[in-house]
Order: C-alpha cells, then structure tokens, then sequence
C-alpha cells in the first residue's frame, strides 16, 4: 500500500502536482495573496489555505478534475457576489472548477479581499 504524503509547507504540496496543476495553483496563489495582504499562508487538512488573524478563510487544492476552492462561512461572500458565483458549480461552501477551463482568478480575487474585509472588522 503507497504511503500518504503529509505535506508541512505549500512548496511540498504544490511539487507533489503534475506542472499543469502547479502552474495553476500557483497563479491563484499569488492573485489570492494579493487580494489578502497580511494573510498567511500554511497546510490545512492537507491542502493549501490562507488564513488572516488567526482564522483560516480559504482552502485550495488541486483534484482529479477539478480545481477545488473552499470558504469557510461562505454566505456573505456568495451573498455579495451571487450573480457571478451562480454559473459556478457551488456545494455548500466549495466552489468547484473544471481544470479544463479559466480559472475566475478576478472573481476569487475579489472575494477574499471583501472576506479580508470582514474579518479586519470583526
């Protein structure tokens, strides 16, 4: 049985990718962080995520067919931009984009800077 990678740092994770999945991952990485400055960035459950004050506010990975992006407490985000998000494939608080097609890097920009917004005042 192959054993499991347990990734620490988003460079372990992002050189266990193929290049097309990296190169991706890597691009919606630094437009994410640029959207959130003062964010952090770490390994949560495994994957990717960003965190801010603390409080880790967006997830993702690359997945078999799809780009997988998760915002934790979602409603105000999916709220504030529900006509773009709607022609998404959305369950609850993931957002899953096929690899196959653009990734909505100016959609998910914005989002997290209004969730970066929120959460500076909290």
């Amino acid at each position: 049985m192959a054993r499991k990678t347990k990734f620490e740092t988003t460079a372990q994770y992002f050189d266990s990718l193929s290049d097309h999945e990296s190169q991706v991952l890597q691009m919606m990485r630094t437009r994410l962080l640029e959207a959130a400055p003062g964010a952090i960035e770490l390994i949560h459950y495994q994957i990717p995520a960003l965190a801010y004050e603390g409080e880790v506010f967006i997830y993702f990975a690359a997945f078999k067919n799809h780009v997988h992006v998760t915002l934790p407490h979602p409603r105000s985000v999916f709220n504030a931009f529900a006509a773009e998000f709607a022609a998404l494939d959305i369950s609850k608080s993931t957002i899953r984009l096929p690899k196959n097609e653009p990734i909505p890097l100016d959609l998910l920009s914005r989002a997290v800077a209004f969730r970066v917004n929120e959460l500076s005042h909290r």
